[in-house]
């Protein structure tokens, strides 16, 4: 008995002994890499965003007493961080857009505690990236990796400077790929590493490395509750990374590449109707005009489902693709129309880093015009007399699979309103799209029979 004991106490301890050697060793990584992760320094000039809102807000009465009180309060100095990493031994660093915008100072602090002024070269806030550069030579760097080959699963390592607390290794492992974390304009072009590292204030800008001690991502978001990790933390892909800094070393500035539609999901309802064995793809809901997608003959109701040899799973991957393609590149699209596959070459075209992807407008030929799937005309001064209005339009016809259809637009409403926009004609539409957001949402005022109501219209993201 005490044998049988003994054996199994034994081969208890050689299977913990296995299970120990299995996990990774992070000592050689972290002994290599730290020199070359910095933290950021900044300084920046702020006064409070929302003075003169407040204001304004106030009576005419108080806010006279406010200004006699002393005016708008003097800007003051503030303070931030993050973290960077050197990718050049003549002084190059990425970091976080987000570290250095709108900053008056910057300084660049190595492990060893040297410290640098730096001058921000270049930025780029739809990745939120930006490149810093130091008076310096002869300094240790890191290797972005040869490509993303990441896999969920495996191990990853983060260093930064969460809290202040200078140079910090965590680990974790990666929890998925090609997340999508549309900005706040609805730019989708980063397709994000998500992770559980522990990546805390601070840790932006920091690298993500693989087991090789390169570097495959920027370390650049968390998703908390409580203003520290909880497990998810999102990357940008050292595909990105490298696309943009080149770019900025190289011209300053930033272009995309760019095809020109209005995209959406395809659901299990979707594919069926179009023909495809299962839900998968890009659906064009709308082609802007003198786009790359319309030269290329792209139409409305076209699916992709490959683009420049990349499978589209779903539509936040076309940005994903087509946003890393260099402007002026032919490359082949294989869409679905009417149930028939077929392969359409498509010349992408290029958004300048200033440029904003809209939702256009179609103007036809008979005055009419289409937006979000509505075919939209003037309304006959009689019928708007009969209802009381000073001004709309009428919503001739709405597409099938349409963004209007889905939100319950009818033939035959009448459109007062798109989002803060009056609409009394046609012509209105043209500003009203001009402040659509591609991913969001904008609420419609309609009156249907002789009743007004409000109704949301998802917006495509646009490519």
């Amino acid at each position: 008995m005490i044998v049988r004991f003994l054996i199994l106490v034994l081969a208890l301890s050689a299977m913990a002994q296995r299970s120990v050697a299995s996990l990774p060793d992070f000592t050689e990584i972290v002994d290599s890499a730290s020199p070359a992760v910095v933290k950021i320094l900044v300084e920046y000039e702020s006064e409070n965003p929302r003075y003169q809102e407040q204001m304004e807000e106030l009576p005419e009465a108080l806010r006279r007493f406010f200004d006699f009180r002393g005016g708008p309060p003097v800007p003051r100095e503030r303070a931030g961080m993050g973290s960077g990493f050197i990718f050049s031994s003549d002084g190059y660093v990425v970091t976080n857009n987000h570290v250095v915008e709108n900053a008056r100072q910057v300084v660049v602090r190595l492990p060893d505690r040297q410290e640098f002024d730096a001058e921000v070269i270049g930025t780029d806030p739809r990745s939120d990236l930006a490149v810093l550069k130091v008076d310096a030579s002869r300094l240790p760097f890191l290797q972005l990796a040869d490509e993303d080959d990441v896999k969920v699963g495996q191990w990853v390592l983060a260093i930064g400077s969460p809290f202040s607390l200078d140079f910090s290794v965590t680990a974790g492992i990666v929890s998925a790929l090609g997340r999508s974390l549309p900005t706040e304009t609805g730019d989708n072009y980063v397709p994000f590493i998500q992770t559980d590292v522990a990546i805390n204030p601070g840790n932006s800008g920091g690298p993500l490395f693989n087991l090789d001690g390169n570097v495959i991502g920027v370390n650049s978001q968390i998703f908390t509750r409580s203003g520290g990790s909880i497990g998810l933390s999102f990357a940008i892909p050292v595909s990105v990374v490298r696309n943009v800094i080149t770019q900025i070393r190289e011209k300053g500035v930033v272009e995309r590449g760019w095809l020109g539609v209005s995209i959406q999901d395809v659901d299990r309802n979707l594919a069926e109707s179009f023909g495809l064995d299962r839900p998968r793809g890009a659906l064009i809901a709308q082609v802007g005009r003198d786009s790359p997608a319309e030269r290329a003959g792209l139409q409305p109701g076209d699916v992709i489902t490959v683009f420049d040899g990349e499978p589209i799973e779903t539509s936040a991957d076309l940005p994903h693709v087509v946003g890393l393609i260099a402007p002026g590149t032919r490359v082949e699209a294989l869409i679905v129309r009417e149930g028939e596959e077929q392969a359409i070459g498509v010349e992408v075209g290029g958004l300048a880093a200033d440029e904003v992807a809209r939702v256009e407008a179609g103007a036809a030929a008979d005055g009419s015009m289409t937006l979000l799937g509505m075919r939209i005309a003037e309304a006959e001064p009689a019928v708007l007399s009969e209802l009381g209005l000073s001004g709309g339009v009428v919503i001739r016809e709405v597409a099938l699979n349409s963004p209007a259809e889905e939100a319950g637009v009818r033939s035959g409403d009448i459109l007062t309103r798109l989002g803060s926009r009056p609409i009394s004609r046609v012509e209105d539409l043209e500003s009203a799209a001009e402040e659509l957001a591609p991913g969001r949402s904008v609420h419609a005022r309609l009156i249907r029979g002789q009743s007004p109501l409000f109704i949301g219209i998802r917006i495509p993201e646009a490519d």
